[in-house]
């Protein structure tokens, strides 16, 4: 008994006593300092930028996809013969030459136009250097390119020779 009137009687330091954990309530969204809170996921933390990712990521990707395959692959090669009727460069942003060759079979017949496009400054440079000239251009055609930065057709010239006036 004694004991018990000591105890009550002796001064307690608040300060050097302990804190009891504070009680968590659930769905309070406040959690005790002790407990530590599980961390949200990466998907959580970021959905605004996974999904500005998903919305110009993917489409960016797929059309890389697609500039690569559509200028990597060639669907067919071939030669044509006639006289450029016109070669300019044209564009706002992606200049590339595009030119026009009148394609007679029977002098004096109405020519087929075809139309190309010419990525190197070199080869449009021969064929101005042909201009009068009957010539043989060497393309490759490439139809899955998607856009007219490239060329406005799907008729690339590669070489260029000159055969000679008609006889």
């Amino acid at each position: 008994m004694v004991r018990l009137v000591e105890r009550m009687t002796e001064p307690t330091d608040p300060v050097s006593e302990p804190l009891a954990p504070a009680p968590s309530v659930p769905g309070s969204g406040t959690a005790s300092p002790t407990a530590s809170a599980p961390r949200k996921s990466l998907a959580r933390r970021h959905w605004g930028k996974l999904t500005l990712l998903a919305l110009i990521g993917a489409p960016a990707l797929g059309f890389a996809v697609w500039v690569a395959v559509g200028s990597a692959f060639v669907y067919s090669t071939g030669e044509r013969a006639g006289f450029v009727q016109k070669i300019s460069k044209k564009g706002w942003l992606c200049k590339t030459w595009e030119g026009e060759m009148a394609i007679s079979t029977v002098p004096g017949s109405m020519p087929q136009l075809w139309a190309f496009s010419v990525r190197d400054d070199s080869i449009a440079a021969a064929i101005e250097a042909t201009n009068g000239q009957r010539v043989v251009l060497e393309y490759d055609e490439k139809p899955w390119l998607p856009t007219t930065c490239f060329g406005e057709t799907k008729y690339f010239v590669r070489g260029v020779r000159g055969v000679g006036p008609t006889p």
